[in-house]
């Protein structure tokens, strides 16, 4: 083992590689991530994808991308592209070629034959409620299929009859001939194949029954040689049906499967089901809305890769489901933009303030590192002119010692620039103040006055006459409750202020930052140049600190 693989932190997982390895079992690992293309990949999914291919780059193994996509109604070829992106994007590389579960479809088709001829599957002409009613329950065990019994000829012509289109959609499945008294339900002889009349996007209309997931999935996994199957608990009682279907078909790999606890995420949803609502509902205006959890949100928001990957290497992998704090994400992405983010001054809420001994046609260009702790970012032009812009709650007529800003009379320094005193305001019909009168002294430019007076503190601000309008978007957590999912109506804890937009000013600058670059705008947070707006739009990354716990 590498120094580099014993330094990473160690799992159950890793700790059964290793066994097996040790011991012979395997000569090399084969992993695989297995997205069903009906929806973007959320944050639980990256937890998935670091899992399978950190093993397979870490044991110098190999890890396929395969699409379990065996449901075609709900499926779609932009998830699939959305999905590759996604990965890449992660900064993962898959093995060879793109897999498709359809692309064993005729394999799958074979199996399900012998499985027939066996003496282990049959066509089943119930309807879907006497299918329920005879299932059982978990404390009642289920009831036999009065189609349970019909001959291995018989149901050989009616599977022919099922694949040639004979029968509508719901008339009739192919089962699996288990055990109707099983404890796990999952065993109670569960459907194997159905008839759907749908287009699939990549085999198109060749087929109209398609396998279910629990059958696709093993022998997928079989027929790519995966060693290590890797998936969430909630798979676990089905791991039985997985080991059944392997067992009783002639197929020289048997891989195993092993589950670990999903991601739950404080103050979000991560069910499918429940994200689509929110898309389908205009809750969000999309997938890639940056207060959704999809890779694609987050992305948007401004998170790294790096940021979410050592997220992942943080909260570890368990069989212990557990909720895991949101702060746990927003400190990931915190560390990273606290290293690699420039600073920039923005101003959100501006009030003007006029400097009324400078002159006023001068602008003085004045430079500001982009990094107060890393020399190498370098520096940047930043115009000073006779009328700023600083925040509106950075200004109070009189205030008490504990307030560090501006007051009539008192001093401040203006961040990379001089110390100004203010003299006077003016307000508005409303009382809100508009413009704060100022003088500032010019011997205070990168040094103290020479008598020793202190800044009663440092403000941000942008020159009125040279800054840029920007529309800032201030994203907040998208829940009111930790657990939303725990709630009877999840949608009646959203947040109503997930989502404040500001109209603001920024430095010059930034109007060619990269889309999707962070910055720290200073005293404030980290933003993002927004990917899909045509107007100059940053929108907030995460805070400076989090609030939410306070």
């Amino acid at each position: 083992m590498s120094e580099e693989l014993a330094a990473r932190p160690s799992n159950f997982i890793r700790q059964i590689i290793d066994k097996d390895l040790q011991q012979g079992a395997h000569q090399t690992i084969q992993t695989r991530f297995p997205p069903e293309p009906n929806g973007y990949l959320h944050i639980g999914h990256a937890k998935s994808i670091c899992l399978n291919f950190g093993i397979a780059q870490d044991y110098n193994g190999t890890c396929n991308l395969r699409f379990d996509d065996t449901n075609p109604e709900k499926e779609d070829i932009d998830y699939v592209n959305a999905i590759m992106d996604d990965v890449s994007w992660l900064g993962f590389n898959w093995d060879g070629e793109v897999r498709y579960s359809s692309n064993y479809f005729e394999q799958l088709h074979g199996f399900a034959v012998e499985l027939i001829e066996k003496g282990l599957a049959y066509v089943d002409f119930s309807d879907q409620e006497t299918m329920r009613s005879l299932r059982g329950t978990l404390t009642q065990p289920g009831t036999n299929s009065p189609y349970r019994d019909t001959s291995v000829a018989e149901n050989l012509a009616l599977f022919a009859k099922m694949r040639a289109g004979d029968y509508k959609e719901g008339e009739c499945c192919l089962r699996a001939k288990i055990d109707m008294t099983s404890s796990f339900m999952c065993m109670r002889d569960p459907v194997l194949y159905r008839v759907r009349f749908a287009h699939h996007h990549q085999t198109g209309d060749a087929w109209c029954i398609y396998p279910m997931y629990d059958f696709t999935h093993c022998i997928s996994d079989a027929i790519e040689n995966i060693t290590h199957s890797l998936c969430t608990l909630e798979f676990q009682d089905n791991r039985r049906l997985y080991d059944w279907v392997l067992a009783n078909i002639t197929i020289e790999v048997t891989p195993h499967q092993y589950e670990f606890s999903r991601l739950n995420l404080e103050y979000t949803v991560l069910s499918k089901r429940k994200l689509i609502d929110l898309v389908t509902g205009n809750h969000v205006s999309g997938w890639n809305d940056p207060r959704m959890p999809t890779i694609a949100g987050l992305r948007r928001r401004g998170y790294t890769a790096g940021s979410i990957r050592e997220f992942c290497t943080r909260i570890g992998v368990t069989k212990m489901d557990n909720l895991v704090e949101m702060s746990m994400l927003e400190s990931a992405i915190r560390d990273d933009l606290n290293v690699n983010a420039p600073r920039a001054m923005a101003v959100l809420d501006p009030i003007k303030v006029v400097i009324e001994n400078y002159p006023e046609e001068q602008v003085e260009i004045l430079n500001a590192p982009n990094h107060p702790n890393d020399e190498s970012m370098g520096t940047r032009e930043v115009p000073f002119t006779r009328e700023l812009y600083i925040e509106a709650e950075d200004f109070r007529e009189a205030a008490n010692k504990k307030f560090k800003r501006l007051v009539i009379d008192k001093e401040v320094r203006l961040r990379n620039a001089y110390f100004i005193k203010a003299n006077r305001f003016d307000q508005d019909a409303d009382g809100n103040v508009t413009t704060v009168y100022c003088t500032y002294d010019p011997d205070t430019l990168g040094k103290d006055p020479a008598d020793g007076r202190k800044a009663k503190g440092v403000i941000h601000w942008v020159s009125a006459t040279h800054s840029v309008p920007a529309e800032i978007r201030l994203y907040d957590r998208l829940f009111n409750v930790p657990n939303p999912a725990a709630e009877e109506d999840y949608l009646q804890v959203l947040n109503p202020n997930s989502l404040i937009i500001k109209q603001g000013f920024v430095e010059p600058n930034l109007a060619n930052l990269e889309v999707g670059k962070g910055v720290q705008f200073e005293r404030t947070g980290y933003f993002c140049r927004d990917s899909e707006a045509h107007n100059l739009t940053f929108n907030r990354t995460v805070g400076l600190r989090d609030t939410w716990s306070e």
